[in-house]
């Protein structure tokens, strides 16, 4: 779905925890041919993958129903909460645009999200402007 709605090739990033379907060299194969950034944790570890786990946590705790009557309508619903969770929910740690806001702002976005890896070179300190 990302592939297909996205119309700016080179500006998607598919974060994964290193599951072995996220590894194997015809998947990774579509993510290169499509210029999708490939973001993966060293070790399996969720932690290593903090913004990507937050995603997730959100549409779980709260845009999602524990339960659901059927498959058909557990992926309506996730269709939905994604949408909400793209479109609608200004998001603090992106200067509170929602996620389609930043996806196409152009020049810099001041980043509000807390270091807790400060040692680690490759984490900016929260605070600091990331370009786009």
């Amino acid at each position: 779905m990302a592939l297909k709605d996205n119309p700016v090739l080179g500006r998607l990033i598919h974060h994964s925890d290193r599951g072995s379907q996220y590894c194997c060299s015809d998947y990774v194969k579509i993510l290169k041919d499509n210029f999708v950034k490939i973001s993966m944790t060293q070790n399996g570890d969720p932690r290593e993958n903090a913004i990507a786990e937050r995603v997730n946590g959100i549409l779980k705790d709260e845009l999602l129903e524990k339960r659901h009557l059927n498959y058909e309508e557990a992926v309506k619903a996730v269709s939905i909460a994604i949408s909400i969770y793209n479109h609608q929910r200004p998001h603090g740690s992106i200067d509170y645009l929602t996620p389609f806001e930043a996806h196409f702002k152009e020049g810099k976005i001041k980043r509000r999200w807390k270091n807790y890896y400060s040692k680690k070179k490759e984490m900016e300190p929260a605070g600091e402007l990331c370009e786009l």
